[in-house]
């Protein structure tokens, strides 16, 4: 798999416009999570992954229509490694971003991402050692 995490930076430099226009609203946790573009999973590389909530967004062009056995076969090999897959067309998301945007949302809202363990401040709430207790 060498190779296919070699092309995922010349990938994020030849972006689309409608990717281009997707990551300007995902980039920097806008949405509340972060987002990976051009992200390696397994063999294959994501338009854009939130590895938190495991969701995977894909923008598809005209010649998705010419490969729909391998893009369901991706999308089932994506769906057994407990991602969500999203797919918009190039011009839904150049269209109508917004509305792309609160689809995003609404599947963030369905399975938001796990929220960080607390960090327990030492000596408070914790059990203590042996010598701490007296023994």
């Amino acid at each position: 798999m060498p190779e296919l995490r070699d092309n995922a930076p010349a990938l994020r430099k030849n972006m689309t416009d409608a990717e281009r226009r997707l990551w300007s609203s995902l980039r920097h946790q806008q949405l509340g999570v972060r987002f990976r573009r051009q992200a390696p999973i397994g063999p294959y590389i994501a338009d854009f992954a939130c590895f938190a909530p495991r969701i995977v967004i894909e923008i598809d062009g005209g010649q998705h229509a010419d490969q729909q056995d391998y893009d369901s076969r991706r999308d089932d090999w994506l769906r057994a490694q407990g991602f969500r897959v999203l797919r918009f067309w190039n011009n839904e998301v150049l269209g109508n971003t917004q509305g792309v945007l609160e689809r995003i949302l609404s599947e963030l809202r369905c399975n938001p991402p796990p929220l960080p363990s607390p960090i327990r401040a030492a000596g408070k709430g914790s059990a203590g050692t042996a010598t701490e207790l007296g023994k």
